[in-house]
């Protein structure tokens, strides 16, 4: 896998994160231990985007 392909995967993760995050947010009694652990992946994810495509450019 290059890490172009490495990239577009791991932004498809993110917003996969973000649409369960939102679906969490609707329910009538969100879980705050499963937003926590949801948006502590989205995080981790977003900043491995950001190194992979600082590597990338130089």
């Amino acid at each position: 896998m290059s890490t172009v392909d490495h990239i577009e995967a791991l932004k498809a993760k993110h917003a996969s994160l973000e649409q369960a995050i939102d679906q969490e947010n609707t329910r009538p009694h969100p879980d705050d231990d499963t937003l926590c652990s949801l948006k502590k992946q989205k995080l981790h994810i977003k900043d491995e985007i950001a190194r992979l495509t600082a590597a990338t450019q130089h």
